[in-house]
């Protein structure tokens, strides 16, 4: 039915489709406009409508269009899965996993560094990006596996809890909340607070848990880093809530850390995939090493 159909007119669609702008897109695939703009005009010619509104700033998905998108990305996905299943070898490969930024520095190196002394032939490529990236990453197949926080809606993909972590408080030293050995949530109401930027995950855990005991955290500072986050306390710009596994690779004598009482808050690290795409045996190995070590029963089993 489409003899002059090739596929790099449907990569070409998916990239202006996802940009909302030809440049950006020709950039992203390293052609000129003008060859995109040709392929693109092809594959509209070819199923007999237009796929975009051309606007003078941005380019915006006809109907037709927003019909063609899924479907376009379903295929392109498809194909890849299947280059990448042909050409694998056995327990050789290379795997794309995604991080958090209040995860990837802390729990990353260990975890990176057992599993290559047990699979020194596999390669792992890390991305590090806010959970909603990840996750938009996760359904376009751009990420093999992911480690994130949850609670964080991941609709269409499969999440596999490794463990719950616990969050502290984090004082300058010489707080006078730091007389007590655990902190009623109660004891924060109307003390400033030094907090990561709304698109961290991290962020909404805390003031979720803080607004479930009825208190209202007043966030005078938001930062894109936990590093920062920290050192704003020891200087005495507030407090704030921070996961365990960045207290217990916290030397400074500047800061003091406190549990909270019942109910303390925690998070869960959790892995997260696409079931919808193909896992390579490099993949399977990873799951298996990662159920082995967290004792994650729940992980899918090496085949």
């Amino acid at each position: 039915m489409f003899p002059d159909f090739e596929f790099h007119h449907l990569q070409g669609f998916i990239a202006v489709a996802r940009a909302g702008n030809f440049t950006k897109a020709a950039e992203e695939l390293g052609l000129s406009q003008s060859a995109l703009s040709r392929s693109i005009q092809k594959l509209e010619i070819q199923i007999g409508q237009p796929l975009f509104d051309r606007q003078p700033r941005q380019v915006i998905l006809t109907p037709a269009g927003e019909t063609f998108f899924p479907k376009a990305k379903q295929i392109l996905s498809l194909v890849e899965d299947a280059f990448r299943e042909i050409s694998e070898g056995e327990n050789i490969g290379h795997i794309r996993l995604a991080a958090i930024p209040t995860i990837a520095p802390f729990f990353l190196p260990g975890l990176l560094t057992g599993f290559s002394s047990e699979y020194p032939e596999i390669k792992v490529s890390v991305t590090e990006s806010t959970s909603e990236s990840i996750v938009k990453g996760s359904k376009r197949g751009e990420f093999d596996a992911a480690i994130i926080a949850l609670p964080y809606p991941i609709e269409n993909l499969k999440s596999y809890p490794l463990f719950d972590e616990e969050l502290f408080l984090v004082l300058p030293s010489g707080h006078a909340l730091g007389e007590s050995e655990e902190i009623s949530v109660q004891d924060l109401q109307e003390i400033p607070f030094v907090m990561l930027r709304k698109e961290h995950c991290l962020s909404d855990q805390v003031e979720t848990f803080c607004q479930r005991e009825s208190v209202h955290p007043i966030s005078i500072e938001r930062t894109s880093q936990l590093a920062t986050v920290q050192e704003l306390v020891s200087l005495e710009h507030g407090i704030s809530i921070i996961p365990d596994m960045a207290r217990n690779i916290d030397s400074s004598e500047k800061r003091i850390y406190r549990r909270f009482a019942e109910p303390r808050p925690q998070r869960t690290i959790s892995l997260l995939i696409n079931p919808d795409r193909f896992q390579s045996r490099a993949l399977l190995s990873f799951l298996g090493y990662l159920k082995k070590t967290y004792s994650a029963s729940a992980l899918p089993d090496q085949k």
